[in-house]
């Protein structure tokens, strides 16, 4: 038996049109937390879930997030002058699943509203209260740029992730 026999099956591919189902796969190996996006709407509080977030910088205290331009809520996140990125945690898998099925399933649940109108979500990793700076285009997706006006951090608690689109957690002793 050769080396070759053990090692593990690789792809490589240029992207196109005809094989999107691929580099989504590829994109998936990437594993990353989730979040929770709320914003205020005209028919209450309305939220997202994404797992496009990342840090942009510290001074001024910026971050991002992608959402998908197909999607149904995406005018609501556009439009949004202010909004709140929440960081969940590895017990949240339910409400996770919750807001990817119904826009506003935060209705039922005892909310907080920031002083710019925005649903806050208490029980999470990290919340960040962000003021809209710039939405560049990124593709199907938009690429929302936000400043950081509050942020809040739990001191303890296990992640929820995604990787090869499954959920899972990153727990860290």
């Amino acid at each position: 038996m050769s080396l070759h026999e053990f090692a593990p099956t690789r792809r490589s591919f240029v992207p196109d049109a005809d094989n999107t189902r691929l580099l989504r796969d590829a994109f998936g190996r990437f594993a990353t937390g989730v979040t929770i996006v709320t914003a205020a709407s005209e028919q209450g509080p309305i939220a997202i879930t994404a797992s496009s977030f990342s840090s942009v910088s510290l001074t001024p205290p910026l971050v991002l997030w992608s959402p998908d331009r197909n999607s149904r809520r995406f005018p609501h996140f556009e439009g949004a002058q202010h909004y709140a990125i929440h960081v969940l945690g590895a017990d949240q898998s339910d409400l996770c699943f919750q807001i990817s099925k119904d826009a506003y399933g935060l209705r039922e649940l005892p909310l907080e509203i920031n002083n710019e109108g925005v649903p806050i979500l208490r029980e999470c990793l990290a919340r960040f209260e962000c003021s809209r700076r710039a939405v560049y285009d990124g593709g199907d997706h938009a690429i929302v740029l936000g400043e950081v006006m509050r942020a809040e951090v739990k001191e303890d608690g296990d992640a929820l992730a995604f990787f090869k689109g499954q959920m899972g957690t990153i727990a860290v002793n």
